[in-house]
């Protein structure tokens, strides 16, 4: 989070951020940040593990019906970014399917790494804030991030996240690559007995 602005001439922000934090499930900990240390918070993030991926996706076409919403079968209630889960969602998905999440309060040079494939929703707590991002794949989950590419590849063509953003095949060549020239270059000290 690379800057966090407190909008002029709103008296009653500090407590809209307040809630929207209390709201969010924070721990106390957190909240203490923002009253006592005066830190400026950026994003209120609710992150899941990978593994509860399908129960989430269940769950969000099952409260899509009850809303009397279609479930395309091009379409993905998580890719889509349809949905953000408020407290009684929240609530409902852990009562219901076991799924519970963590929340984090992102402030003013906070970092949140996201992993791969954890479905997560993000939102401005009150404060105007311009965050960077960056994807990248790290070896250990190599094999997640090309699961997750074939799965995009069922979206529809005019979906926003139907193609490979991460290139998740080029990374392996070139990591294959790099290995083999790393081995190559030092064979001579390899052999040696």
């Amino acid at each position: 989070m690379v800057y966090v602005g407190i909008p002029k001439g709103q008296a009653d922000q500090e407590e809209e951020v307040l809630r929207t934090i209390q709201d969010g499930d924070s721990d106390e900990l957190t909240i203490k940040r923002f009253t006592e240390s005066r830190e400026k918070p950026g994003a209120l993030w609710h992150i899941y593990a990978a593994k509860d991926t399908e129960k989430i996706r269940e769950f969000l076409k099952k409260v899509a019906e009850e809303q009397g919403q279609e479930n395309p079968v091009d379409h993905d209630p998580i890719h889509d970014q349809s949905w953000y889960l408020d407290r009684s969602l929240r609530k409902r998905l852990h009562q219901e399917y076991g799924v519970q999440g963590w929340a984090i309060v992102q402030f003013l040079g906070d970092v949140v790494f996201i992993p791969a494939g954890a479905p997560h929703q993000a939102r401005t707590g009150g404060h105007h804030c311009i965050k960077v991002a960056e994807d990248f794949v790290s070896p250990e989950h190599v094999k997640h991030c090309f699961w997750l590419t074939q799965e995009f590849r069922y979206l529809s063509h005019t979906h926003t996240n139907h193609e490979d953003k991460l290139q998740v095949k080029n990374v392996i060549y070139h990591a294959v690559k790099d290995a083999v020239g790393i081995l190559r270059a030092n064979e001579s000290s390899l052999s040696r007995p």
